[in-house]
């Protein structure tokens, strides 16, 4: 798929239209990706800041969506697990953003080459307007070769 049909998709997909998560950037082989969420009455908690769940969804899915066109149709990626460390609170508005570096493939391949399957970590923050971090998230994925 297009990197321009992809954010098209993430743009209208219903869970982050509805919490007003945007991709406003993504590059043409998916190894860069910056996402936004304004803060709404819709998305804020009690306190007048950005609801956690909202935080976490706005870098769910994506080094997972990232990976699998990269990788390609001989490779299994799934998210295996995530832990989120709030540093404060987050008001304005949130960005994330997301790299995948020519080390980054290098390291999958060469311990997935055998077709074992490899469980890396990768950190994500998210940052407000004054570039504070405001969340640290790492994103354990799943990699595997098929046989």
């Amino acid at each position: 798929m297009k990197a321009s049909t992809f954010k098209l998709l993430m743009n209208i997909y219903p869970p982050y239209w509805g919490t007003g998560i945007r991709v406003r950037a993504i590059s043409r082989e998916y190894r860069y990706i910056k996402v936004v969420m304004q803060r709404r009455w819709y998305n804020r908690n009690y306190v007048n800041t950005h609801f956690g769940g909202s935080l976490y969804a706005m870098v769910d899915p994506f080094y997972m969506l990232m990976l699998i066109p990269i990788l390609g149709p001989d490779y299994v990626v799934w998210d295996k697990a995530a832990t989120i460390d709030f540093i404060k609170p987050g008001r304005g508005t949130m960005t994330a953003e997301f790299r995948i570096t020519d080390a980054m493939l290098s390291d999958i391949m060469e311990k997935t080459a055998g077709g074992e399957k490899y469980m890396p970590q990768y950190p994500v923050e998210i940052m407000d307007q004054q570039d504070d971090v405001v969340a640290r998230v790492d994103k354990r994925m799943y990699i595997r070769k098929k046989r």
